[in-house]
């Protein structure tokens, strides 16, 4: 269970003080599938790094499985982010000196408990393409690596940030296929965020922020399969 708690981020610029988001309160359970909407600007990726632990909040509690992670220390919130995190970016965020399998291997020296490296590139469909760099890849094969990526090390939350923003429809709608079933193979809890109105159709909860704050919470009773969405 992911539990924010009146939580707040302020930024100074000057004498302005920056509120990006402002008293947030909501939950999202264990297994969710979590769409968070919003326009740029509204506090998105801030509500993603707080829960990521890659920011602090400025007011109020962020609890994960019951435990505040508002109150940790550096070095406790380097294992949060280790053990429980992991991370899907816009842009791939890969390291271009390393082939397919070594991108994905690098990350199991974080952690003991990890998937194996060939099943999980075998079933993002990059089995034939493990010797290859990322320069050598198309668009939608870095990102179903960085999904290979971040899930080697089985993490308890997935955060998405933008995950199709830089692809065509049609690669977009593969990947969200993708992590929607990674993400319920493992038992892993995901959120997305995105400024895509109808991903919402497919998640279990729609969170919507402007100006940092949330605009509504609408649990999805009937979310449809991705094939089914006008696009």
């Amino acid at each position: 269970m992911i539990k924010l708690n009146n939580v707040s981020k302020i930024y100074q610029s000057g004498s302005t003080e920056i509120r990006a988001l402002d008293k947030v309160n909501l939950e999202v359970k264990k297994g969710e599938f979590a769409v968070v909407l919003g326009p740029s600007g509204s506090g998105k990726s801030t509500l993603l790094n707080l829960i990521g632990g890659m920011d602090v909040v400025s007011e109020g509690a962020i609890e994960i499985d019951g435990e505040n992670i508002s109150t940790k220390s550096a070095a406790e919130m380097e294992n949060y982010r280790r053990d429980m995190i992991g991370f899907v970016f816009q842009f791939y965020n890969l390291i271009p000196s390393l082939t397919v399998r070594e991108n994905v291997d690098i990350v199991t020296s974080l952690t003991k408990d990890h998937l194996d490296v060939d099943d999980i590139i075998d079933s993002v469909g990059l089995g034939e393409r493990k010797s290859l760099f990322p320069f050598n890849l198309s668009g939608g094969e870095l990102q179903r690596l960085s999904i290979a990526r971040a899930v080697v090390k089985k993490p308890k939350i997935l955060l998405c940030d933008e995950p199709t923003g830089a692809l065509d429809t049609k690669t977009g709608i593969r990947i969200l296929k993708l992590l929607k079933e990674t993400a319920k193979d493992y038992g892993i809890t995901l959120i997305i965020v995105t400024h895509n109105s109808k991903i919402k159709e497919i998640g279990d909860t729609v969170i919507e922020l402007k100006d940092g704050k949330i605009e509504s919470i609408t649990e999805n009773m009937n979310p449809i399969e991705i094939e089914e969405v006008e696009w």
